[in-house]
């Protein structure tokens, strides 16, 4: 970005923040993993408070059209940091124990950005950009790390799947233990403390705080203190706890006088993980779960705080999604994009509820992925398209009990169309009554064949770069680190 260009955004700003301070804001970003909809007070959860977000809701604004760019743990995680689809950086999925690829020393991640204004920036949770130290996220702008470095349902307690090695914790760059159940217990514990720590010691100057949380993810772990505390049951338990983690985190920047100054994001990297039934959250009203690109697997509740410029007590009803918060951040820091394209754009004027703002992806969409690189939706305004794939299903509509899950069904789903601001639920197939707005959209599926490809139709887009990889000594060394007796076949 050129001065010029820093000078107009920081004129821009100025006019839509007129009271900002001097320095520029703090950014807090809270991630839950497979937290669905309707798991936060403010879009209906049952049989367990949270009054912390509910908090954040009256003295923010709530997001109920909230999209995560691919319904599933890595590639949610890689839009969220690099404004980008996942499918143009190269990761999709879910990223395993020794994984030969991860994030790419090229692309410029969210913390990176912001390091580069002079932010003190920290992770503390879960990675999954991969977990060869070159991938790590002290080697991607961050400054501390204390965390696990994927799922933590990637380890030899596995309910169905015992291929896993031991799973690490981390802090910086070094292994400090292999975790075992306590360590699962206290993880929201600790990753609360080390965030309030962060902020205490920062208050002086700007600072990024990203805190991953690994819950509700299976498998379910709860400190003693809020075990048994809930009509929910363990899952319950488990969200209880981390909108207590949210209020600490509140409690702190409010006792630091930095709420003024603190713009504080609540959100989940994907819909809830339905084959675990009880031991998974809700994503009513909306359809499907975690995997899919139907409402229940792509959009998740989000609430943002910013007092004295974030409206309180108001709500967006305007689509938005995580790869938009790259940009947003980038404009109040008034730093400079990343070199590389980007598919985020600035949505301030939605945050802060600027007059007739607008989804400023209008018209030209947004894309949905799931299974690698197959293009599964569009989505433009309250217009979705669903195009022709196979997806995963519950078989009658029931999940698992005590932590097992029950198996998915793949069944097809033909081209259907859904106004969503009419049927959220996607139940009706508007497709032919509509068949305008469907060629339509299939211009803008076509775009995104063209930029980021399709196995479905077999193209390659133009627009794609590659992952970080391992070579195959380094692929070696992991290896030999996760599993020094020989990785099981």
């Amino acid at each position: 970005m050129s001065k010029i260009a820093l000078f107009s955004a920081a004129v821009l700003l100025a006019a839509i923040l007129p009271a900002l301070a001097d320095r520029p804001p703090n950014i807090v970003v809270i991630y839950t993993d497979d937290q669905g909809y309707a798991d936060i007070g403010p879009n209906g959860a049952e049989g367990f408070a949270t009054p912390n977000l509910d908090r954040m809701a009256e003295e923010g604004r709530l997001f109920p059209r909230w999209y995560a760019a691919q319904p599933v743990c890595s590639a949610s995680r890689t839009a969220l940091l690099t404004g980008c689809y996942p499918n143009r950086v190269g990761i999709h999925g879910a990223l395993g124990p020794g994984s030969r690829v991860g994030i790419s020393a090229e692309e410029t991640t969210m913390a990176e950005m912001l390091r580069s204004q002079g932010y003190a920036t920290a992770i503390f949770g879960k990675w999954h950009l991969g977990d060869h130290e070159k991938f790590l996220p002290l080697q991607h702008g961050f400054d501390e790390y204390f965390g696990i470095p994927y799922s933590n349902d990637m380890w030899p307690q596995h309910p169905t799947a015992k291929h896993f090695p031991p799973l690490p914790i981390f802090e910086g760059n070094e292994r400090l233990r292999l975790a075992d159940e306590r360590d699962q217990r206290m993880m929201t514990t600790w990753l609360t403390a080390r965030a309030v720590d962060f902020i205490n010691r920062h208050r002086e100057r700007p600072f990024f705080l990203y805190v991953p949380h690994p819950q509700p993810h299976v498998p379910l772990y709860v400190s003693e203190r809020f075990a048994g505390t809930t009509e929910r049951g363990l899952y319950g338990d488990v969200i209880a706890e981390i909108d207590w983690s949210v209020g600490e985190i509140l409690n702190a920047i409010d006792t630091n006088g930095l709420a003024g100054d603190t713009l504080v994001v609540f959100t989940s990297d994907n819909g809830p993980w339905l084959s675990y039934g009880t031991h998974s959250g809700s994503a009513k009203p909306f359809r499907e779960g975690k995997g899919t690109v139907w409402e229940g697997g792509v959009r998740t509740p989000c609430v943002m705080r910013w007092p004295g410029r974030i409206p309180a007590g108001t709500v967006c009803d305007e689509a938005a999604m995580n790869i938009d918060l790259l940009p947003t951040f980038a404009r109040l820091a008034v730093a400079a994009l990343p070199e590389r394209k980007i598919d985020g754009k600035d949505i301030l004027p939605l945050l802060v509820g600027e007059d007739g703002a607008k989804n400023p992806h209008d018209g030209e969409g947004y894309w949905f992925y799931y299974k690698q690189n197959e293009l599964h939706a569009v989505m433009d305004g309250d217009w979705k398209l669903v195009l022709p794939h196979n997806y995963r299903t519950l078989p009658d509509g029931k999940g698992g009990d005590g932590g097992l899950p029950v198996a998915y069904r793949n069944v097809n789903t033909d081209l259907s169309l859904h106004d969503l601001a009419a049927d959220p639920e996607e139940k009706s197939n508007l497709a032919e009554a509509h068949p305008g707005k469907v060629a339509e959209l299939m211009k803008l599926a076509e775009a995104a064949r063209a930029e980021l490809g399709d196995a479905l139709t077999k193209r390659q887009g133009a627009g794609t770069r590659e992952p970080g990889r391992l070579g195959d000594g380094e692929a070696a060394d992991l290896e030999k680190l996760h599993w020094p007796e020989g990785k099981p076949e």
